[in-house]
């Protein structure tokens, strides 16, 4: 990989950097003092602050503060990347037409100016998700408990979507929430709230829920106990073991 760096360029300097860059396919960062107004779907104004704008090659652009990991402003791949200045300030504009949306960048300070040659072509290959999970329990259901067959996967419900949704060896309807590591009481309580709205769905009281995790926290496991709901120790394939609950959604 290579790199060009500009620091504390003019913005003449800049924009020929830029144009070059945006014209040859490279990814760009671009760190100073902006402004931020987004035009499309909606409206909205930032204002001066600093902040690093990224450009890519795919017409991805994002705008970062030093706070959070997410942008405060983007723009979805697709789009087109132009420089220009105007009014002594430097302006990167990123637009598409379908919908019609425009991000425009205003910089009144530069402090450096990036541009990259990047080669990589690479799929990224996750191992340890709820997917791997998922995927394991279909090849073999027994995983989860003897007799225990599938018959859908992202089933909805009142509650939300279910994991896993099948039958026992006995013909219950049996909800499986899956988890890729250690969970707290939260995982019990969506469970909970899936088996009820399948309850009500099939005006039946005999549907279970079972909780697949690596590992639960005791609170966990006693709610799941108060609540009549299994729980099975399983990790996805390929993971390495992960520390602290996990209470999101799956």
């Amino acid at each position: 990989m290579t790199a060009t760096t500009l620091h504390r360029p003019t913005h003449r300097d800049a924009l020929s950097l830029l144009e070059a860059a945006f014209g040859d396919g490279r990814l760009v960062t671009v760190f100073g003092r902006c402004t931020v107004e987004y035009d499309g779907r909606a409206s909205s104004t930032l204002g001066a602050g600093d902040r690093l704008v990224v450009c890519k090659p795919d017409g991805t652009i994002l705008v970062h503060t030093d706070q959070k990991r997410k942008p405060v402003n983007w723009q979805p791949p697709g789009c087109t990347h132009r420089a220009s200045v105007r009014d002594g300030r430097l302006r990167i504009r990123s637009s598409r037409a379908t919908p019609d949306e425009t991000l425009d960048v205003r910089f009144e300070r530069l402090d450096q100016v990036t541009a990259y040659e990047v080669n990589d072509r690479s799929d990224l290959t996750l191992r340890g998700s709820e997917e791997d999970l998922r995927q394991r329990i279909l090849d073999d259901p027994a995983l989860v408990e003897e007799g225990f067959e599938p018959s859908a996967t992202e089933r909805e419900t009142a509650a939300g979507p279910v994991d896993i949704f099948g039958e026992d060896a006995e013909g219950r309807p049996v909800a499986v929430e899956l988890k890729r590591r250690r969970v707290g009481p939260s995982a019990a309580s969506q469970l909970q709230r899936y088996v009820e709205a399948l309850r009500t769905e099939f005006a039946a009281d005999d549907v279970r829920g079972i909780l697949v995790a690596p590992s639960v926290t005791d609170r966990t496991s006693e709610l799941l106990e108060e609540n009549g709901l299994g729980f099975v120790a399983l990790e996805p394939l390929g993971r390495e073991a992960a520390d602290g609950p996990d209470g999101g959604a799956g």
